[in-house]
């Protein structure tokens, strides 16, 4: 029977969630919440990737409501569920698209390999479930493979993709995607973009000038910057956040691969770092395996109950 998508989430935070329960379980059999266990469990939270400053929050609401008293490791993974899920609601955001916009223009960045143009796929077909005309750019024009996988989106959509050559200019690409867009008054333009850190400076220079060219025809465009990150990558994925906002102005965040042996801790330390919308997270290729963000799901996927 195939796994649904709570239990595959589940499943995939396993990394974060043995580090958690195990540590929770072994220090909590039934013991005195003191300054020693506080300790301990601080410990075990920054090993499951939630970081420091999470970390720490956590201990003090722990140490003002529970300091002193005998309890359990479930009574602990249950608090520390509720503890997380508050952190994580204020970012809980689907991404709303504006059908008003014609089109509503959805400018998708990211390392290679974070899921980029999985996600672009993904966001398309759904996008076409719901009644809307979504329109492809296969701005990532330095990897061959990026163009023909969104092809292949494309026609498993129907959605027309504004594709070139290897390492045709991205920028003229978006151009012709928002024109090509507007004639056909579609809802939505998704726009694939390049991922090459090692130049950073190229890089930022490139999507600089995406969003400029567009701007010459929609000056609101584009309308949602959404980063994709990689779970598996773990503390990187804080790094990747800093980057990118330094180059364009993120509105909203999408995390894949929670199917992986992923290191989910990190959206709560993104969240707290950041406080920036988490739209959706993926589990698996299909369209199906890209959902809304539900932050109490995460929050016990998380901690294991």
């Amino acid at each position: 029977m195939a796994l649904g998508f709570f239990s595959r989430l589940k499943e995939g935070l396993t990394r974060s969630t043995q580090k958690l329960t195990e540590g929770i379980t072994a220090v909590f059999k039934k013991r005195k919440l003191d300054d020693a266990a506080l300790e301990e469990l601080e410990d075990i939270l920054i090993t499951a990737d939630l970081g420091t400053d999470v970390a720490a929050r956590i201990i003090a609401n722990f140490r003002r409501t529970r300091f002193g008293r005998e309890v359990t490791d479930d009574e602990i993974k249950t608090a520390l569920a509720e503890e997380i899920a508050e952190i994580l609601r204020p970012v809980a955001q689907p991404l709303e698209i504006n059908r008003a916009l014609k089109p509503h223009v959805v400018l998708v960045v990211g390392v290679n390999g974070t899921g980029k143009t999985t996600t672009i796929g993904k966001l398309a077909q759904q996008y076409k479930e719901q009644g809307l005309k979504p329109v492809l750019v296969a701005g990532d024009t330095f990897r061959a493979a990026a163009v023909e996988q969104l092809q292949v989106w494309g026609q498993r959509t129907g959605a027309p993709v504004i594709s070139a050559g290897q390492n045709a200019d991205s920028a003229g690409l978006a151009f012709d995607g928002l024109t090509r867009a507007r004639a056909d008054g579609a809802d939505v333009l998704l726009v694939d973009t390049a991922g090459r850190l090692h130049n950073k400076s190229a890089l930022m220079e490139e999507l600089r000038k995406i969003i400029r060219v567009m701007k010459k025809q929609d000056e609101s465009a584009p309308h949602s910057i959404l980063l994709v990150l990689d779970a598996t990558t773990g503390q990187n994925a804080l790094q990747q956040v800093g980057v990118f906002k330094d180059m364009v102005d993120i509105t909203g965040l999408v995390v894949t691969k929670l199917d992986g042996s992923a290191r989910g801790g990190i959206v709560v330390a993104l969240a707290e770092a950041y406080g920036l919308p988490v739209h959706a997270v993926g589990v698996g290729e299909k369209a199906a395996d890209l959902r809304p963000f539900d932050p109490m799901d995460y929050a016990r996927g998380l901690v294991g109950t």
